[in-house]
């Protein structure tokens, strides 16, 4: 397990607008960008960049947590240039779609971070191959938000709102 986290676009976006909605759990949020403030986790400027194509509530939290998203150094441009000399499909042009993911990889390269994305593995052949693929490529370690949040140690409670007693519709009440 590493100290440092390099978070993929996916693994912002469908937690945001899933199980981890700023409705339903807030926390998550806060605690995300109290972590982004410490570099323990970030993001390529290319992932922001991905969030601005649709200027929701996300791109709107993406903008209040600038230490969440890492510049470009120059180390990072030269990962990035082995990344795409050995899986140039990566970065797929034809639909302007995965333009962060060689950035994300490159990144947590020059971080001796953990990639943190929904990808999974393809194995699929030498042309087609996601950020899983190429992650174990260069021995770099890739886990989904799920195990993220195990690893960092996200604790969540929970609490109805409005209260279990005040909730006839749900078909009893509490004494």
């Amino acid at each position: 397990m590493t100290d440092r986290y390099c978070l993929d676009t996916n693994a912002l976006i469908r937690p945001w607008n899933g199980y981890y909605a700023p409705a339903i759990c807030p926390t998550y949020w806060e605690l995300l960008a109290q972590l982004a403030k410490k570099g323990i986790v970030f993001c390529p400027d290319e992932v922001r960049r991905e969030l601005e194509k649709k200027d929701d509530g996300l791109f709107a939290w993406a903008r209040k947590t600038p230490d969440m998203f890492a510049p470009a150094t120059e180390i990072v441009q030269e990962h990035l240039g082995q990344i795409l000399a050995r899986f140039p499909r990566l970065l797929d042009t034809r639909k302007g779609r995965n333009a962060a993911d060689p950035w994300v990889i490159a990144i947590a390269m020059a971080q001796k971070a953990t990639v943190v994305t929904q990808e999974k593995m393809r194995n699929r052949g030498t042309d087609r191959y996601g950020i899983p693929d190429v992650c174990a490529g260069f021995n770099i370690n890739c886990i989904d938000d799920h195990r993220f949040v195990h690893d960092i140690g996200f604790r969540f409670t929970a609490t109805l709102d409005p209260p279990l007693n005040g909730r006839p519709d749900l078909g009893f009440q509490l004494s």
